[in-house]
């Protein structure tokens, strides 16, 4: 068994709402020039008493319920984020405390932005080859509005809040994963400093030639890996960072469409939480198929991408 099955998911949204008339309430932007744009019309902010590290604890609770599994099965936790609170204790480890599981078992945060859910894939298949068990909890989760200007429209107007659970197990279905990385600060979120955390700033046109060059290529290797193609795929879920970049690639792809799963229109982009988030929505509305291959393909922040081919469960 060396790949891994989809068998449970879960999600968290915070519980502020924020229109794009909201947002021209608070930068010179307008509804008309944000949809145009990116295809977004609300994203989720979290409240005060809410962060990535709530939003996270919700989101795997409801996938463990889901899955049947006990928190004793659960052989590693990974939280992919780029918005801790804290620089420790980890994510990972709050959510260990607050589910319940072993602590024999490992825990860890990882930081790829917005391909970190697939890397999370990767780090939780290689603790469960080398370490064992056959059960993992990967987590993405953010809380970009703590990192934003919100006076800056360039950016302000694309982040949202959230965060999305899946529960893997090792089996023999089809699988396949690809990661990479190109040393670029073109996509920019500041840590702690002497004159405090900078800000997220972004060169939106050079993330957008990075990113309609990464989608296919991500895709393409990962379907050449499995011998499949685009018609053996229930569903592309791809990072949803912009509608334009998902249409570009369809386009390039010649593809569906309607296998390209969207719903940046109401949760912005979440960063690590965006492919987690768009896979329990599809599990909860009955659309994914038991036994059928799907790929997710993030790419973003680092700049990081990630590709993968796995089945959700029969």
């Amino acid at each position: 068994m060396n790949g891994l099955q989809l068998i449970a998911t879960g999600g968290a949204l915070p519980g502020r709402t924020i229109t794009n008339d909201a947002l021209s309430r608070m930068v010179d932007t307008s509804d008309a020039w944000i949809t145009s744009r990116t295809g977004i019309h609300t994203r989720h902010w979290c409240t005060e008493d809410e962060s990535a590290v709530t939003l996270a604890i919700a989101a795997a609770r409801q996938a463990l319920d889901r899955s049947g599994l006990a928190p004793a099965d659960i052989a590693c936790c990974v939280c992919a984020t780029l918005s801790a609170p804290d620089a420790t204790p980890s994510v990972a480890c709050q959510v260990q405390a607050a589910l319940g599981l072993p602590e024999n078992r490992p825990a860890l945060d990882i930081n790829a932005a917005c391909s970190g859910f697939l890397y999370g894939m990767a780090v939780a298949r290689g603790m469960l080859t080398t370490l064992g068990g056959q059960y993992a909890l990967v987590i993405g989760c953010e809380a970009l509005s703590r990192l934003m200007d919100p006076t800056d429209r360039s950016t302000c107007v694309l982040f949202g809040d959230g965060a999305g659970a899946a529960i893997f197990q090792l089996a023999d279905t089809p699988f396949a994963l690809t990661l990479g990385a190109r040393g670029s600060d073109v996509l920019h979120a500041g840590g702690p400093s002497r004159e405090g955390s900078a800000p997220i700033t972004m060169d939106g046109k050079a993330v957008f030639r990075f990113a309609v060059d990464a989608l296919p290529k991500c895709l393409h290797t990962v379907l050449d890996e499995t011998r499949l193609t685009l018609d053996d795929l229930s569903w592309v879920v791809c990072h949803q960072a912009n509608s334009r970049i998902i249409d570009h690639c369809i386009k390039a792809l010649q593809a569906d469409p309607a296998k390209f799963y969207k719903n940046m229109d109401r949760h912005g982009n979440t960063s690590a939480a965006s492919i987690p988030v768009a896979l329990n929505e599809l599990a909860e509305s009955g659309q994914l198929t038991p036994g059928r291959p799907l790929a997710c393909i993030g790419f973003g922040g680092g700049l990081t991408w990630g590709g993968a081919i796995l089945q959700y469960k029969e």
